[in-house]
């Protein structure tokens, strides 16, 4: 019985088991490592291929995690992050396609120079090594991270979420089998076998250095509970308490559309905007066209006293409100002393994720932009761009919202570091 199948019966000694995964995810990136980027294309093209062929299989597993989802009475925000459709394999499929597109970071020459010795230096792009993701409810994490991983030559131990179990093995086999079609070791997407929740606090040991980076995509307990105790390297974002500021000097009908989208396209991304600022001086002119273009909408708003009165089913905010990621149909709404008190406002209660400015005053736009601390900001556009899809990443394993190595969606690029090439014609040191 191999060591997958025993930890799915539960038999497994767990430790063993994941360090057994780690080590041969190890063997597998340092195959990847020097992989050629065709051979690398001809697994993602294969993958793309088998999901679209088992879309079917996929839904078929994806519909008994929705149904203990449901039974279990989880949220209406949960299930649809849950939840696969015909379109979403579709764009599951097309992400690994675009990955695929993209030229291979592994072996660029990032820089180079030359000393006044004569000695070459180049700085050159290489691989993390292992890395592990560990996910919650989204299932198409497993095959974004997966092709991400295997294009930037990293091998990748995956832990999805106990709720999408059968949907990330259905969508695992057709990874796998993408990799053995290209002759690459199947090792290099590896999906930890078991919904124990003590192989989540092994991977954060480390494994005996068998893990690189660890990163998180899920709710804020996750989050908080892998920064605390990874032992290793962390990409991840606490929470996405973004805010869309509307100036006094923004086009009604842009603000409505942009706000709308931003709100209410997937209230359970982690790009949805969640507080949503106008200026007071222009408070009698947009406050009450927008807050009805999201009550109209299905959508919740928590409003300041000022709020309040412009729409009587506002509903009076609190303070945690303004710190809330609701990842639901609601938004906090409040009237801010134009954009200094936007920017005080998102200092005090952002998170660094994604924050948007609509107006037409490019200089109120570039102080927005430039003062803002967070990972991404955006200038009349919604916050729903906050995707490494939308980025021309092609996917995204995660959005960072620390300052060290990767800022942002977390692309291919991203999941390299370099190293230093020096070319001699036998210098010595003095």
């Amino acid at each position: 019985m191999t060591a997958s199948l025993k930890a799915i019966d539960g038999s497994a000694d767990l430790p063993v088991l994941m360090n057994e995964l780690a080590a041969q995810a190890r063997n597998a990136a340092r195959v990847l490592s020097l992989a050629p980027a065709e051979q690398k294309n001809r697994a993602l093209e294969a993958m793309e291929r088998l999901i679209h062929a088992g879309a079917d299989a996929i839904l078929a597993a994806n519909a008994e995690d929705v149904a203990e989802a449901k039974a279990a009475g989880t949220t209406s925000a949960f299930i649809d992050r849950l939840t696969l459709t015909p379109a979403r394999i579709t764009a599951m499929a097309d992400g690994i396609a675009a990955v695929r597109a993209i030229s291979d970071p592994v072996g660029v020459v990032t820089e180079s120079w030359q000393r006044p010795n004569g000695m070459t230096i180049e700085r050159v792009r290489v691989p993390l090594g292992v890395i592990a993701v560990i996910f919650e409810s989204r299932p198409n994490v497993a095959a974004d991270a997966g092709a991400l991983c295997l294009k930037s030559g990293n091998a990748v131990i995956l832990r999805g979420g106990s709720d999408s179990f059968r949907s990330c093995r259905a969508i695992h086999d057709c990874l796998a089998q993408g990799l053995r079609e290209a002759g690459l070791p199947e090792a290099a997407i590896t999906l930890v076998p078991t919904r124990d929740r003590a192989a989540v606090g092994l991977l954060l040991s480390g494994l005996n250095g068998g893990v690189d980076v660890i990163v998180p995509r899920g709710g804020k307990s996750l989050v908080a509970r892998v920064e605390a105790e990874a032992r290793v390297p962390v990409f991840a974002h606490l929470e996405g308490v973004n805010h869309v500021y509307v100036d006094g000097a923004a086009d009604l009908e842009m603000a409505k559309s942009i706000v709308l989208n931003a709100k209410m396209r997937r209230t359970g991304v982690c790009g949805a905007a969640e507080t949503l600022l106008v200026d007071r001086a222009a408070a009698g002119t947009l406050l009450k066209p927008l807050v009805d273009t999201l009550i109209g909408a299905g959508c919740e708003v928590r409003g300041d006293g000022t709020v309040q009165a412009a729409d009587a089913r506002v509903q009076p905010a609190r303070e945690e409100d303004w710190d809330t990621e609701y990842l639901d149909a609601i938004i906090a709404a409040k009237i801010v002393d134009g954009v200094d008190g936007a920017i005080a406002h998102i200092h005090e209660h952002g998170s660094h994720h994604t924050d948007a400015i609509v107006t037409g005053d490019t200089k109120t736009a570039d102080k927005f932009l430039n003062e803002v601390d967070s990972a991404i900001v955006l200038h009349n556009a919604s916050t729903q761009f906050a995707d490494g899809g939308e980025f021309g990443f092609g996917a995204e394993i995660g959005i960072a919202t620390g300052k060290f190595h990767a800022r942002g969606p977390v692309g291919v690029e991203q999941l390299t570091s370099f190293k230093y090439r020096i070319h001699g014609t036998g210098q010595t040191r003095p």
